[in-house]
């Protein structure tokens, strides 16, 4: 019996895609073991968002060769894709595929036991025009199931590299989302989340298909499917049909992470992001009246080369204003090959951290601010996990559908289903909680009750 190891970098897509990749070596007989032990063949899949995604992708790599010099060392992902020849160099690496062909990674190991020659199988990604079906039909060790249903960018921002590790937009067949959707909730998933590297943009490469219609496909055609939650959207993605399939919807939940980056007009430009404030402010106002209570989360850059005190209190006060109820807040970081990176007018590392720091307590105090409206409130969890932190209390962790982090007492058998619970006490990140009753079998309670009256 062969084992194997997984290690993934970066995001969600790429721990999609290591189940997938799993799912593969499952399929050809092989085991699965931790990282950190022995095992015949080692899967790395990098990440090369930023500079430092590079650095611990290769700390990552030479780890693995360390703790068994005679396994295959298979490296995958973006950081394989954009510098395939930079990873070949290093002593041990036995085979590099990228972002594409990931079905040919086990022909490859056959391919390297008989011939003990290195294997680069990475190829052009930007003449792909195809999406590559993975199927993940389980999660390792998650409640929540990921569904990609699309790859690639081609907005080109000028701070990201990704298009060219991913390549251009390619949209998943809709019945394969539908087909495995009905799948993952037939192993037991209540709630999708749909992930993409660009996920909003499902469709733009399709005829007389889009995001909007498959989210109505997915409410209509997968039974038993209880929460859709979309993992990102670009506010010029929200189309006003997309906003109409929100306000009919009954599964997709109130939670919408839309990235913002800044919110000031002159640096969307510097950055090629392709809105500007008066427009995303109007697609906020909408999509509130369409989902009350939306709770909404989103990325931000601080730092970027060229702004401007004044530029940056424009990003805090519309954050402010908008009452986002958490951010993500990154520090600008040069990525080599990227338009952003030769600008002038890079920004002192002091000043980022201490913009990062000011925007980053705002996101606090607007998190504390949103979960408040909830104290008090019954609210569906779907418990995820024992509280890490102190596993002998008997709490568990889940998810409210608008995305309120809630701890709570519950029982193993609860884990993966859907539970009322009251919110005794509203915090950041953390809300307590306490468990009222399980939700489906009220449900199913009815739906007999329905038909046998």
């Amino acid at each position: 019996m062969s084992l194997v190891a997984f290690h993934t970098l970066g995001c969600k897509v790429n721990h999609y895609e290591t189940e997938a990749i799993w799912q593969l070596f499952k399929e050809n007989g092989y085991e699965r073991t931790e990282f950190e032990s022995t095992a015949d063949v080692y899967v790395i899949n990098t990440c090369t968002v930023t500079n430092t995604g590079d650095k611990k992708s290769r700390q990552v790599i030479r780890r693995a060769i360390r703790k068994n010099p005679d396994a295959v060392i298979c490296v995958t992902g973006c950081y394989a894709q954009t510098s395939p020849a930079e990873i070949m160099a290093i002593p041990g690496v036995d085979i590099v595929v990228g972002t594409q062909d990931r079905k040919k990674m086990l022909e490859y190991i056959e391919q390297y036991k008989q011939e003990r020659t290195p294997i680069n199988g990475v190829g052009n990604i930007m003449k792909t025009r195809v999406y590559e079906e993975l199927d993940v039909p389980s999660f390792t060790d998650r409640t929540r199931a990921s569904l990609k249903i699309q790859e690639g960018c081609n907005n080109f921002c000028t701070f990201c590299i990704i298009p060219w590790a991913r390549g251009l937009m390619r949209s998943r067949d809709p019945e394969e989302v539908i087909k495995q959707a009905q799948q993952l909730v037939n192993a037991g998933y209540k709630e999708i989340v749909l992930t993409g590297i660009h996920t909003g943009g499902y469709g733009e490469d399709m005829k007389d298909y889009n995001l909007a219609a498959l989210l109505r496909d997915l409410e209509t055609k997968v039974i038993g499917l209880k929460r859709i939650r979309i993992s990102s959207i670009e506010a010029s993605q929200i189309t006003d049909e997309i906003i109409e399939v929100l306000d009919q919807s009954t599964k997709v939940v109130r939670h919408l992470h839309v990235p913002l980056q800044s919110g000031s007009n002159t640096v969307l430009k510097r950055m090629r992001r392709k809105y500007t404030m008066e427009f995303f402010a109007e697609r906020l106002t909408k999509l509130r009246q369409a989902l009350p209570g939306l709770a909404l989360t989103s990325d931000v850059i601080v730092g970027f080369p060229g702004e401007t005190e004044e530029e940056f209190m424009e990003t805090y006060n519309f954050v402010k204003e908008h009452k986002f109820s958490e951010l993500h807040v990154f520090p600008y970081s040069k990525r080599t090959g990227t338009p952003a990176a030769r600008m002038e007018d890079q920004i002192d590392e002091e000043v980022k951290n201490e913009r990062v720091h000011r925007l980053i307590s705002l996101s606090d105090q607007l998190a504390k601010e949103y979960a408040s409206h909830y104290e008090g409130e019954v609210l569906e969890v779907i418990p995820e996990e024992l509280d890490k932190d102190d596993p002998t209390s008997g709490l568990y962790i889940g998810y409210t559908d608008n995305y309120l982090k809630v701890k709570f007492d519950a029982t193993e058998d609860m884990i993966g289903k859907i539970v009322k619970v009251k919110i005794t006490k509203a915090g950041y990140p953390y809300n307590e909680g306490q468990f009222v009753k399980v939700a489906e079998d009220l449900t199913i309670q009815s739906e007999e009750a329905r038909t046998t009256a």
